[in-house]
């Protein structure tokens, strides 16, 4: 189980370093299909706010990918949960304030990644 939770949070760091691909040197050109209701006429003009948001979801993805390396078992649980609160949060801001989708691709994710990653470690807390 803690195999799963740790492989779903790799997937969510590497769709949060494309994610901060696109905004921050793609915006122009793969921001359109992503972003399909923004009008189009808007993408170069907001070329500077792209790339800010998008740093931010490459702190999102490198704090993740960060918890995959932490050897010890308790930390690795800790950074991992954290991030994942902060990409679940940023989801639900993300559906109130832009699209509801946002919350199916960040927000779900994130809960069941957070989830599965509690779980394992209080089912092998059981076991010790």
């Amino acid at each position: 189980m803690r195999l799963a939770a740790l492989l779903l949070v790799g997937i969510i760091s590497l769709l949060h370093f494309y994610i901060a691909w696109f905004e921050i040197f793609a915006w122009t050109s793969r921001g359109p299909r992503v972003f399909s209701d923004f009008p189009l006429e808007l993408f170069e003009q907001t070329t500077q706010l792209a790339a800010n948001q998008g740093i931010y979801n490459f702190f999102l993805a490198a704090g993740l990918a960060w918890s995959l390396f932490i050897k010890d078992k308790s930390w690795q649980k800790n950074v991992a949960v954290c991030f994942l609160l902060f990409v679940a949060t940023a989801g639900i801001f993300g559906a109130v304030t832009v699209t509801i989708k946002t919350l199916l691709i960040q927000t779900v994710p994130a809960t069941l990644a957070l989830a599965l990653l509690l779980w394992s470690y209080r089912k092998s807390d059981n076991l010790a």
